[in-house]
């Protein structure tokens, strides 16, 4: 037996402000995403934004059901949007924001683990990594360089 040690690094920025301007706009596309989700169930509303390499972004937020399972991720309305709408054309970053309702969210809220897989997907899918950048309603952001440093043994489609 051994053991390995995974790490990663990733960047902590005081807040917003902080972020290169185009991290900055598409952080702020991701707060304004939010302010539009549906979660009447969670009070937990979550914005993506996800820039392509054409320089579209594309938007998404949670959409909350009774039915707990029929709600969907941001990120995973944001990511399949684009998969559908813009086919073939890389993903280049994710900007994701989550605030409640019910109290300040002062940390960087990550993605679960089914929208981790489903960014996992394209990345590995499209050969080069997707930057995600996380936040709160307020506070730091967190920079990750790819979803695979979040995810180091992703499942894939070369166990298929």
């Amino acid at each position: 037996m051994k053991k390995v040690q995974v790490t990663f690094e990733m960047q902590v920025f005081d807040d917003l402000n902080e972020l290169i301007e185009a991290d900055k706009k598409l952080m702020e596309r991701a707060v304004s995403a939010r302010a539009n989700a549906y979660a009447p169930y969670s009070n937990f509303k979550v914005g993506a934004a996800i820039l392509l390499d054409n320089g579209e972004v594309v938007i998404g937020n949670n959409q909350e059901n009774a039915s707990y399972p029929s709600g969907l991720c941001a990120e995973r309305v944001a990511i399949f949007h684009a998969g559908a709408n813009y086919p073939g054309i890389p993903i280049r970053s994710i900007a994701i924001t989550a605030a409640s309702q019910l109290h300040e969210v002062a940390t960087p809220a990550a993605p679960c683990g089914n929208c981790r897989q489903a960014i996992a997907e394209y990345e590995q899918r499209q050969e080069f990594p997707i930057t995600l950048l996380l936040m709160g309603e307020t506070g730091e952001v967190l920079k990750c360089k790819s979803l695979a440093d979040i995810l180091p043994i992703a499942f894939n489609s070369s166990y298929l």
